[in-house]
Formats: C-alpha cells, structure tokens, sequence
C-alpha cells in the first residue's frame, strides 16, 4: 500500500508554463498515494499530514491562486498543526522563488506545520542554481533538480520526531542583556523551560570576524578538522557547541529589517562547519524583537540561511516574534508572559521525551 502524500498546487490554467513542474512532480511523487488540492475552495485544514507545496510561479512571480491559499492559512493559527511538508517552486525568472518559498515557510510554519532540513526545492529559468549539483553529480541541471525534488521528497515522508530524556540548546546572541528586549523574552522562555541543558554564547563586538570567502579548498581542509581559518570564537566554542546541541536558539533583534552584523557573520562562518557536518538532526528555534515591525522579515531571513540552506529542522511555531521599543518594555506587553510560556511549551514538546 503507497504512502498518502497531499499535493497543494495552486491551480495555473496555463498548461506550457506548467509543464516542466508537472513533469518533476509526476516523476518524484510517483511512488506515492497523492491526494490533490488545486482549489481554494478544497483548500481546507491539513492536519496530520505529508504534504509537498508545489507552487508555479510563471515569469511574473504571481500565482493569483496561490495568494488566495495564503489568505486561508494566515487566518486559521491551526491550519496544519501536526503536519510535514516541504516546498518546491518552480519560475520562469531568476527571481522571486525563494522569496515567494521563505514566506510560504514561514506562514505554513506558523500555523503548526513542521519542515525537515533543506526542504525547499526552487526551479529557476534557466536552473543555473543548479550548476555546481550538476558538476558534483555528474549530469545536467534538469536532472539535479528531479534528484533534488526527489531527496527533499523523501526527507518530508521519513520525517519522525526524536525527543531527548534532556535536551541540548545551544543559545546565539549578540545582545547587551541589560538593555535588550530580546534578551528579556529569551530570559521568560528560558524560565519556563524543563529538562534542559543549556549554553549561552554572546557574539558581540570584538569576538566574532565576517568569513572572507576563502578557497573552497583551504575551507575544506579546516573543515576537516571542524574548524576555520579565522579561528576566534567561533572554533573554539560555538563550532563545539553546534555539533553538541540538539537545538539552536538565536536571538535575533530586528535591526533595520534584517539580522545583525554578528549573527550574519555567525551564518556566514558556519559554512566551514557544514561542508563536513550536516544539521538535519538539530532544530531551529528564534526570538525575534521588533522596535516597530518587520518581525517575520528577520524569521524568514533565520528559515533561508539555517533551514533551506544549512539544513536545520524547522519545528512547528519555530519563532516567537514580538514588538517592543524602550529598553525592558517587553515586559509590559500584554500577555507576554503567557506566550512566553506556550512558546517554551512547545519547545519542549518537540525536544523533550513525555515520561
């Protein structure tokens, strides 16, 4: 008996522009029991499911259907609680695809639904993103994106939690503690969390330097040893610490809609670390803080760079993203506290063995 899988593919009436998705998604789901939703109208909760979001973009980037399947989601909180999916878009651009696949992620996220590591497939015009695959597989780029499509595919069915007896967390800030609101909502989640283990690690001036782009074979050789070239802080602890944790929580203020100078560079050099080490085993969790908005910018900024590319598991509800300004007014917002509380609930549902 094929294990049911439920395809969300937003109706495209244009059967040419389709036809190179269709065929990936003909190939790759082949072996699977598929339930199809093309819909609005049969675009109800999936709860509990396998699901693969397949999303056709055409040159503009705009697929009508598909901003009438988001309405749905954002207003249901529990729209795909329980669920699995991953995402694969499919443009006629070189843009858009994975700004379109972040916020999907992100949005799908929020209302329950988990992603394993690197569970975004995009399909540019040309598929030059697939250029280096390609090389390393031997083929042309057409075929690196079906195997692409068909591992990401695979990763989304054998998907199945693995809570600790005590978790891991290993926690990145570049933060001055007495003044930021970050810092204080991560100190109400931390409160409320329960067999944990957990190491803080500051990035703040001085102790961490940008990756410079290094050769890919001195990067290698470093890697290796599971170090960089560059040293400081970054190999001596949070390199360390990475390959101990069973969960990473950044801390990451909104500044000017984008992460900081320091957790950016923390990205950058964790490069060395990933070529010989992969992370589909750890989550990612964030606290994000806003002076005004822009708060899901940041969130999906942590989705692109640690779970699309670096292969971080994105638990169900992985950010607490909240608005504050002055310096501690994060504890005057209402109910801060109660949410502070569910968010540490679910981690530790997800990272946690129930005795």
């Amino acid at each position: 008996m094929k294990e049911k899988v439920t395809l969300v593919y937003p109706r495209c009436e244009d059967a040419i522009r389709t036809k190179r998705l269709f065929a990936l998604l003909e190939e790759v789901l082949e072996p699977y029991d598929v339930e199809l939703i093309e819909t609005v109208n049969a675009f109800q909760p999936l709860q509990n499911r396998r699901i693969i979001f397949a999303i056709p973009l055409g040159i503009s980037g705009i697929n009508l259907e598909y901003f009438r399947f988001l309405k749905k989601m954002r207003t249901d909180p529990t729209f795909f609680e329980g669920s699995v999916g991953g995402i694969i878009i499919d443009g006629e651009s070189e843009l858009y695809t994975k700004s379109v696949a972040r916020g999907l992620m992100f949005t799908a996220n929020q209302g329950g639904c988990s992603f394993p590591g690197r569970a975004m497939v995009e399909g540019t015009k040309d598929l030059l993103n697939y250029n280096i695959q390609a090389m390393n597989l031997e083929t042309d780029n057409l075929t690196a994106y079906h195997i692409s499509a068909r591992h990401m595919v695979k990763r989304v069915m054998e998907d199945q939690p693995s809570p600790k007896k005590q978790a891991n967390i290993l926690v990145l800030h570049a933060s001055n503690y007495s003044k930021s609101n970050t810092a204080g909502l991560w100190d109400m989640v931390k409160g409320n969390l329960e067999n944990c283990k957990i190491t803080e690690i500051s990035l703040r001036n001085g102790t961490i330097q940008d990756c410079s782009g290094c050769p890919y074979r001195m990067c290698m050789h470093f890697s290796e040893r599971a170090s960089c070239y560059y040293g400081g802080v970054i190999t001596k602890e949070v390199y360390p610490a990475i390959l101990a944790c069973n969960a990473l929580v950044i801390l990451a203020p909104n500044y000017n809609d984008a992460l900081s100078a320091n957790i950016t560079a923390f990205v950058n050099r964790l490069t060395a670390l990933f070529r010989t080490n992969q992370f589909y085993q750890k989550h990612l969790f964030a606290i994000v803080v806003s002076g005004y908005s822009g708060g899901d910018i940041v969130a999906e900024q942590l989705i692109s760079a640690l779970s699309m590319n670096k292969t971080f598991r994105l638990p169900p509800r992985f950010s607490m993203v909240e608005t504050a300004n002055d310096p501690e007014s994060i504890f005057k917002v209402e109910g801060i506290c109660e949410r502070a509380a569910t968010f540490a609930e679910g981690m530790m549902k997800i990272l946690v063995e129930n005795e």
